[in-house]
């Protein structure tokens, strides 16, 4: 499918989605949304990808919602939009059973925040940053960002960032455990590359039962999360990949993982 403001290309089991309106920053509106929820069902689809590379064209990752693009707007239903464009997008890659790394290469604010924040795993640049952006247009936290923040940073910064809108640069997000990796601008490549790689050879049904469980991990009882694991270590314990595992031990060999 043709895309007109993300870019989605397939390559030895890594998918990549780049949000591409780099005169806007990225800024989402309909059509971007839209073409990003198109995206994430080709890759759930797609039995051959086993990664997802999450990215901004340009010198932006997301500065969240085009506000341009609805100035002429009269009467708009903020929650009507969220329930179209923004929630599908963030529920689709947090049901995504694959592993999704966030090429985080510059601002993230509002919706764009969110947007990285439900990835899994956070590789950003130096220029990065974060912006919780809403309270400066008397708006409150949207697309999962209520959810997110205060089990990544603790509710008293979560409080700081949602109701201040002061920008997070990137050292201070590594430090706070907002991302996995910290890099320089110019290693951000290799580094995403380099993870990316180890996901598209790695057990990637046992990882989205892991994603699974580290989502209901949060709202469940210890209890529920024994017998969550038994059930699904059974599941995994039938996988063709369980097997390769195995046996490649046995053999003293690097296992080749098919993602089943």
């Amino acid at each position: 499918m043709d895309y007109n403001s993300i870019k989605f290309s397939v390559n030895e089991g890594v998918a990549t989605i780049c949000l591409n309106r780099p005169d806007v920053f990225n800024a989402f509106n309909e059509e971007q949304s839209f073409e990003m929820q198109s995206a994430l069902k080709a890759v759930k689809k797609d039995d051959d990808v086993r990664v997802l590379v999450i990215t901004g064209e340009g010198r932006a990752f997301c500065s969240g919602q085009d506000l341009k693009s609805i100035a002429g707007s009269k009467n708009r239903s903020l929650s009507e939009s969220l329930y179209k464009r923004y929630n599908p997008m963030i529920k689709a890659l947090r049901n995504l059973e694959k592993p999704i790394v966030c090429r985080l290469n510059g601002v993230a604010a509002g919706a764009g925040a969110s947007l990285a924040f439900a990835c899994d795993f956070i590789v950003a640049s130096e220029k990065s940053s974060f912006v919780e952006a809403f309270v400066g247009v008397g708006l409150v936290l949207d697309s999962g960002s209520s959810y997110f923040l205060p089990r990544l940073v603790g509710t008293q910064r979560a409080f700081e960032m949602a109701t201040m809108g002061n920008k997070i640069k990137a050292q201070q997000a590594f430090e706070w455990g907002m991302v996995n990796r910290l890099v320089p601008h110019e290693q951000l490549d290799q580094t995403v590359e380099e993870i990316a790689t180890y996901y598209s050879k790695a057990p990637t049904k046992a990882i989205g039962m892991m994603k699974k469980m580290l989502n209901k991990s949060s709202t469940s009882t210890l209890e529920d999360m024994l017998q969550y694991e038994a059930y699904c270590q059974e599941i995994a314990g039938r996988s063709s990949d369980y097997k390769e595992g195995v046996s490649a031990f046995n053999d003293k060999r690097k296992p080749e993982f098919k993602g089943l």
